[in-house]
């Protein structure tokens, strides 16, 4: 665990210069990520003049990008890190679903996918320009119920080979059996870390480690007046839901781990910030990775941290590679 909050301090300093992970330790790593995925589709271009039409830009596509999105970019960024992440999820009989099944394979991710025809694959369309996002687009459906059986019974197929179970909940619907999994992954010894929705937390009774962010937090312990009032509504969630520890996610101002032995602050490495946009999602990723990879939890945040601080000086989700988040340790091979 991490210890009293002084000795933790100096964990922290410590752990900045310390040798990073190597990548055969990374690759021993096994990660089972479940939850609802979807294809983040870019349409870059200029946006130079008004339509008169409306009183809105007209933006002159000139190149577009399909990534994968929600659970699928979780399980991405585990991949690039080096180490085995399979995913479980649900997708549509179409066009959208072949392209999420072509860009996990090209990504390394080994996806174990419940095809609906009933559904269309959710779908995040995103029109930028200059830099800037103008509008999203969403197309999504909630799958059936034969489907989310089919897999949760995938689900403890994989189970025991990984040794972390992540939990990536967009609210779509493909985690509706998810109190289940977290009762099945602890029973078999797993840790299980939740990226949460939505405002009623106790369906993630049990959790290892749980990863709002502090809107998300928000809603569920309502605002706070200070450090101490928020530290205790903390402390009374986790013990109410028998949640392990609570990684806090606050933009700019980095991020702080709430655990039974102390509370673990540290501090933002972003330089440039030109898209949130999947950081949480870089974060659980990299925690997930490195717990695989038999690293302490302190030590797992402060790497999230890092990564996170990476993701957020990219346009879009895209995923953080090793060579990022250990330029000294990947030029040396």
């Amino acid at each position: 665990m991490v210890g009293n909050q002084g000795s933790t301090t100096a964990a922290i300093s410590n752990l900045l210069v310390a040798e990073p992970v190597s990548r055969q330790r990374l690759g021993a790593s096994k990660v089972l990520i479940v939850g609802d995925v979807m294809l983040d589709r870019y349409l870059f271009g200029d946006a130079n003049r008004i339509s008169p039409e409306a009183p809105v830009p007209v933006v002159h596509v000139q190149r577009t990008e399909e990534r994968l999105g929600g659970a699928a970019n979780v399980a991405c960024n585990i991949a690039g890190l080096g180490a085995l992440a399979s995913l479980v999820c649900v997708i549509g009989c179409d066009e959208p679903g072949e392209r999420l099944v072509s860009l996990l394979e090209k990504s390394n991710v080994q996806a174990h996918a419940e095809r609906d025809s009933t559904i269309a694959t959710i779908i995040k369309m995103r029109i930028i320009a200059r830099h800037q996002q103008l509008v999203r687009v969403d197309f999504e459906e909630k799958p059936t119920k034969e489907i989310l059986l089919a897999g949760l019974a995938r689900f403890e197929a994989v189970l025991p080979n990984v040794q972390v179970v992540l939990l990536s909940d967009y609210a779509k619907g493909g985690l509706t059996h998810v109190t289940a999994m977290i009762k099945r992954a602890r029973e078999a010894g797993k840790q299980v870390l939740i990226d949460p929705k939505g405002s009623d937390w106790s369906r993630y009774r049990g959790a290892t480690l749980i990863t709002p962010n502090r809107a998300e937090l928000r809603d569920v312990i309502g605002a706070w007046s200070s450090e101490e009032a928020l530290t205790e509504r903390i402390t009374e969630l986790r013990l109410s839901l028998d949640i392990d520890a609570l990684l806090l996610t606050r933009s700019e101002d980095g991020m702080t781990l709430y655990t039974d032995d102390a509370i673990l602050n540290v501090p933002t490495e972003a330089r440039d910030v030109y898209d949130v946009s999947g950081a949480g999602d870089t974060v659980i990723a990299t925690v997930a990775a490195m717990l695989g990879a038999g690293l302490p939890l302190a030590d797992a945040v402060v790497y999230a941290n890092r990564a996170a601080g990476i993701v957020v000086g990219k346009v879009g989700t895209t995923p953080v590679s090793y060579e990022e988040l250990f330029p000294a340790e990947a030029s040396q091979h």
